[in-house]
């Protein structure tokens, strides 16, 4: 059945799609089939999007459901869609071309397509890139009014964290990750002892490479090695997940060890520990001061940048540098403060700031650098090494909390909305 034949169902409910007027020549094409609030949803609108439905549905082998059931819930996604844009133009939200673009090229690259190929891609298949780009925006907008909205109905206290990690799941979820490769040398249990004690030689041969600094995948795929290497790389695994034999062995290694050979029904293993995941994260933090200086209607870029260069001289010739913070620095957070920034760890700062703090040595005052804020000069005046590990821990089980509350307070938010929206169905 065809798109049109499926919305001719919608009027059932008032919504006239195609329809005569009283003289031949005179035709409606479209028509409003809801108001929203400000916004309306034509007719033409619902159409092409239970095509796209239709047409995904399809495309993935699943069940087409009843005709009327399908125009209902994709209007009702519509309706919801202009409920959360409309807040989204109140609120001021804005995609700028470049975060449109960036978005646009992550979806291509996941579809391992260049950006040309994405395109001709959505022509090949009667898709306009500018509609999917727009489409894109939409979504983008809906997202970011999602999250201001529903992240501030989200409450999470440390117990609850705490109660979580003691949980099996919670367990489960923070257990370090080992990146593992696996060799066997197969010998059968009913070996003989000339067998075995030739299987030995040959255990105790490789393993004498591989204790010489010989790479561990090197020795076990050279010509003359006794071993198999079929399926050997077994992936990221928890300690859970580990055969039997090696749940012992494996958590003792460090990355870049291979363990003592393993003795089984089916005959000698050994196991190279790769790499591991959520067992230590050490990190060098940076304690510094910065000053921020923003550009205005009165104050280029320039301007901005030149009066970094004067005051890391003035700095530099002496004068005290958090002095200076409070007097010039328009770094609402840290300006009284001196520019007192604390210890901060990588990934806390923006990149450009980040970098430069990086480059600057321990009691030197980097050069002006320019981030999305405004100009700064950064003093750094410590550096330390950091575990870090029972924070990252935490971290992640606060974010699958976080995660799994913000669904059900997504639900919850969209449903209070739709009940708030003035809704008129034609």
């Amino acid at each position: 059945m065809d798109i049109k034949t499926l919305l001719l169902v919608a009027s059932l409910a008032g919504a006239v799609f195609i329809a005569a007027a009283p003289r031949a020549e005179t035709e409606i094409v479209d028509q409003v089939v809801a108001i929203v609030d400000d916004d309306v949803i034509m007719a033409s609108e619902l159409r092409e999007r239970v095509a796209a439905v239709s047409g995904n549905l399809k495309a993935r082998g699943m069940q087409m459901p009843p005709e009327d059931e399908l125009i209902r819930e994709t209007l009702d996604r519509l309706i919801l869609e202009s409920i959360q844009l409309q807040k989204g133009e109140r609120a001021g939200v804005r995609i700028s071309d470049e975060q449109l673009n960036q978005a646009v090229q992550r979806i291509a690259a996941q579809n391992r397509m260049t950006l040309e190929q994405f395109r001709a891609a959505l022509a090949q298949q009667g898709q306009s890139y500018d509609e999917v780009r727009e489409q894109v925006r939409r979504e983008m907008i809906i997202q970011r009014v999602q999250a201001g909205n529903v992240n501030q109905r989200i409450q999470i206290t440390d117990q609850e964290v705490g109660n979580f990690m003691n949980t099996q799941e919670g367990q489960s979820l923070t257990q370090p990750e080992f990146h593992l490769l696996h060799a066997l040398l197969p010998i059968t249990p009913d070996a003989s002892a000339s067998e075995i004690a030739a299987a030995d030689a040959q255990v105790d041969a490789v393993m004498k490479r591989i204790r010489a600094g010989e790479p561990f995948k090197q020795v076990i795929q050279s010509s003359n090695s006794p071993y198999t290497f079929t399926g050997g790389d077994l992936g990221w695994r928890k300690r859970e997940d580990l055969p039997s034999l090696l749940t012992d062995v494996v958590p003792k290694l460090s990355a870049g060890q291979t363990a003592d050979p393993v003795r089984s029904d089916s005959g000698y293993h050994i196991v190279f520990l790769e790499e591991v995941r959520g067992i230590e994260q050490i990190v060098t933090q940076t304690k510094a001061r910065h000053i921020l200086v923003k550009p205005s209607e009165i104050l280029t870029d320039e301007q901005a940048r030149e009066l970094m260069v004067e005051l890391r001289a003035r700095a530099l010739a002496g004068e005290d540098f958090a002095d200076l913070a409070r007097q010039y620095s328009e770094d609402i957070g840290s300006a009284q403060e001196g520019g007192e920034l604390g210890w901060t760890t990588p990934g806390q700062m923006v990149p450009a700031f980040e970098a430069a703090m990086a480059e600057t040595a321990v009691d030197q005052i980097s050069q002006p650098v320019r981030s999305q804020f405004g100009w700064h000069i950064i003093k750094v005046e410590g550096r330390r090494e950091e575990d870090m590990s029972n924070e990252a821990t935490r971290a992640k089980a606060m974010d699958y909390v976080h995660n799994r509350k913000y669904q059900e307070e997504l639900d919850a938010w969209l449903r209070q909305i739709r009940d708030e929206a003035f809704v008129d169905i034609k």
